[in-house]
């Protein structure tokens, strides 16, 4: 997928997941379905997800190189990576159930807040990726809780589908037929 495409997927995605926070009732900030995250947890998990590839991302290329190699194999599509994701979270629900319990309830107080460094932070990550060169984005590779090593391209593909998948869940725990 072309550097200008990642861009718009990144941008539709996030302000998917804007438009609907805007739209909810700020009551369900803190509550969720039974054993399922908050509306504030599933975007406090996107938002520390989204700062620590920014993170990565503000080291020097050099470094990035050093610390964990290069790729040796063509850069993934989209789809693939989704795929991939999928299976990985099939996979390791047991893991997942652990991390999952360890995410702090942010307060409603910190709605706002959150909400703007959601924004913050897809808007760095989008700056960033663009001054990236396509050959960086395709040899160089970041470590992936999940996934193993990837991309920075394939991460950057990743982290749009992350904030779909985190839209989704939302959509579907305040659905009508399973929350009210």
């Amino acid at each position: 997928m072309e550097k200008e495409a990642i861009l718009n997927l990144l941008e539709e995605k996030h302000q998917e997941l804007l438009d609907w926070l805007i739209n909810q009732p700020k009551e369900n900030w803190g509550k969720g379905p039974d054993n399922k995250w908050t509306t504030g947890q599933q975007v406090l998990h996107v938002v520390n997800s989204l700062q620590l590839l920014n993170n990565v991302l503000s080291y020097p290329r050099f470094f990035l190189k050093y610390k964990f190699g290069v790729c040796n194999r063509p850069t993934r599509s989209y789809d693939t990576i989704v795929e991939k994701y999928q299976q990985k979270l099939k996979a390791n629900q047991d893991k997942a159930a652990i991390f999952n319990k360890k995410l702090k309830k942010p307060l409603q107080k910190n709605r706002e807040r959150l909400i703007n460094r959601l924004q913050i932070q897809n808007k760095k990550l989008q700056f960033k990726f663009k001054r990236i060169s396509n050959l960086n984005l395709d040899t160089l590779v970041i470590p992936h809780p999940l996934m193993g090593k990837m991309t920075i391209r394939e991460i950057v593909m990743w982290a749009a589908h992350h904030t779909e998948h985190h839209t989704t869940i939302l959509k579907n725990n305040y659905s009508e037929e399973n929350y009210c």
